[in-house]
């Protein structure tokens, strides 16, 4: 049996709110780091990108919501102190529920929503081979559409990219480490992703 690195961990919160701007990833690593200083110590410290529906310039929250941090576990015990807040992210406002520690499982497929990099596809790809050749990971990649994330002020571009055929240990070890910068704005964090055909993203 493979396990997750015991140093990463998922923190998950049920999520109560209607909608954020776009560029919300800023504003609400801003408000977890004044509610948790210590989220700003730790490159490592990851924020799943929150799964919203598009409405204009807004992104509309679903009803079962989550906020899911992916953490270095000596992080995890300051951060569950986020349980039961509310977040005022931009114009928004998230209310956490009760923090729960979810460990971090193997999947042969796995997607990152974006990958921060080169503007030019073919030099991503590039870099992206290199540095998981580097983790020693041999998995096929599949790279999805151009991809920013702005705030109005600092832009990140790059691509969405799913990665299949991972072993077990490959597919963990992407997971804890992910890939590229900016983790703590939703960037090259991995999920489990179950289909590979008709991507559209």
């Amino acid at each position: 049996m493979v396990e997750a690195d015991a140093r990463m961990i998922d923190l998950v919160f049920d999520l109560g709110g209607e909608a954020l701007s776009a560029g919300y990833p800023f504003a609400l690593w801003a408000e977890l780091v004044r509610h948790v200083p210590q989220l700003a110590d730790d490159t490592a410290a990851g924020v799943l990108p929150l799964r919203t529906a598009e409405s204009g310039d807004a992104m509309l929250l679903p009803k079962r919501a989550k906020l899911v941090l992916r953490l270095p576990q000596a992080l995890a015990g300051h951060a569950v102190a986020l349980s039961g807040r509310q977040l005022d992210v931009g114009d928004g406002v998230l209310r956490l529920g009760t923090g729960k520690l979810r460990e971090i499982q193997p999947h042969v497929t796995l997607q990152a929503q974006l990958v921060a990099g080169a503007d030019d596809e073919i030099e991503f790809m590039k870099v992206v081979a290199a540095e998981l050749a580097a983790m020693g990971i041999e998995g096929n990649l599949i790279c999805g559409m151009r991809r920013s994330l702005s705030d109005g002020q600092r832009t990140i571009h790059g691509y969405g990219l799913v990665i299949h055929d991972l072993r077990p240990e490959e597919s963990l070890r992407l997971q804890c480490t992910g890939l590229g910068a900016d983790r703590h704005l939703g960037c090259g964090i991995f999920i489990p992703y179950k289909v590979i055909s008709g991507l559209d993203w």
